[in-house]
């Protein structure tokens, strides 16, 4: 595995559970992470040299690349050596030149959903490279049966602040004056961030009822999904679509926009709700429906929380990660056309 710590925490920790998840199926992996610096450059060489001298003496059978920056190290690095390289994303746009790329110089290209399979063989990265790989929740970890964190009476709305996209939360607060009692929970603002949020609170006059958290650790992110009556993830373009996942595990219903991954992790209408970017009106609405609507909510937690256990619990992704490595290990054989009068003899 070959990572970079481009956007600590939720990011990091799909590397680090897919790692675990393969290790468990008896493979033997060993992740290469360098903590990205200022220059691009500095850091690129710096890592492909790195990785080159630790696969000089053992190399491995492939080398499997997260994010693009990761994705452009490793396949300079495996050049000398001849190894294969499969490429991980994790949502496809941010630098379109490399990614284009690294897509067509990979062995191969592991998709997160549908969107991003679409995206990548629009950037004309070959079809025949791309295939589909689930994103990983730890259903251990998030589930619904847990006790959540505590809150007031009040319906309570949950987002989380991407500390690399822009993911609506300045949407969700211009809601909130047409949505009397509701506090809206954003956990993970950064500095700026939070004082941004905060001076558009108080434009609003919604300020007493926006809590605005820093990063919450991991191991206290269930309680807190739990705490939910919805959580929204409502970005205008393709974000992290696993923030998502790991809500509907909890058994929480999600709001998002139809963007990017998010229309693969919740199915509008069965799991959550899915509603248009940059649509004030109708994100009014559907939370509206949502917080009156008791029923409906346990309707949609039960069936995320199904969803997410019958396609993305960890040993289920690790399991299909590892027959598209096989195959690409050891492609089958195509046998071998006869010849017509070879045919016409054993007739």
């Amino acid at each position: 595995m070959v990572s970079a710590n481009d956007a600590p925490g939720w990011r990091d920790a799909q590397v680090r559970d897919l790692t675990a998840a393969l290790r468990a199926r008896g493979h033997h992996v060993t992740v290469h992470h360098r903590r990205r610096a200022d220059d691009d450059e500095l850091y690129l060489g710096d890592f492909v040299d790195e990785l080159r001298s630790e696969w000089a003496g053992a190399p491995p059978d492939l080398v499997h690349a997260h994010f693009w920056r990761s994705g452009l190290a490793a396949l300079l690095a495996a050049q000398p050596f001849g190894l294969p390289v499969v490429q991980s994303f994790h949502g496809f746009g941010r630098r379109p030149d490399v990614e284009r790329l690294v897509g067509k110089e990979a062995a191969l290209v592991l998709a997160g959903g549908e969107d991003e399979l679409l995206e990548l063989a629009a950037a004309n990265v070959p079809r025949s490279k791309i295939q589909l790989l689930a994103r990983g929740v730890d259903t251990r970890h998030f589930d619904p049966h847990g006790e959540p964190a505590p809150r007031t009476p009040a319906p309570r709305v949950v987002t989380f602040a991407d500390p690399v996209a822009d993911n609506g939360i300045a949407d969700l607060v211009a809601a909130l004056p047409r949505l009397p009692d509701v506090r809206l929970v954003v956990a993970g603002t950064r500095t700026g961030e939070a004082d941004r949020l905060g001076r558009w609170a108080r434009k609003l006059g919604v300020e007493d009822r926006v809590e605005l958290f820093g990063p919450v650790a991991r191991e206290d992110l269930p309680a807190f999904l739990r705490s939910a009556d919805v959580v929204a993830h409502v970005p205008s373009h393709a974000s992290w679509d696993v923030l998502p996942l790991e809500a509907m595990a909890c058994g929480v219903p999600v709001l998002a926009t139809a963007v990017g991954g998010l229309t693969d992790a919740v199915i509008d209408g069965v799991t959550g709700v899915l509603v248009p970017p940059r649509d004030l009106k109708q994100l009014v609405r559907t939370l509206r429906l949502l917080l009156h609507d008791a029923t409906l909510r346990t309707s949609f937690g039960i069936a995320a929380a199904d969803r997410v256990h019958a396609r993305h619990t960890w040993p289920d992704v690790a399991e299909a990660a590892e027959r598209h490595y096989r195959r690409l290990l050891d492609p089958p054989v195509t046998p071998r056309r006869r010849s017509g009068r070879a045919e016409a003899g054993r007739l």
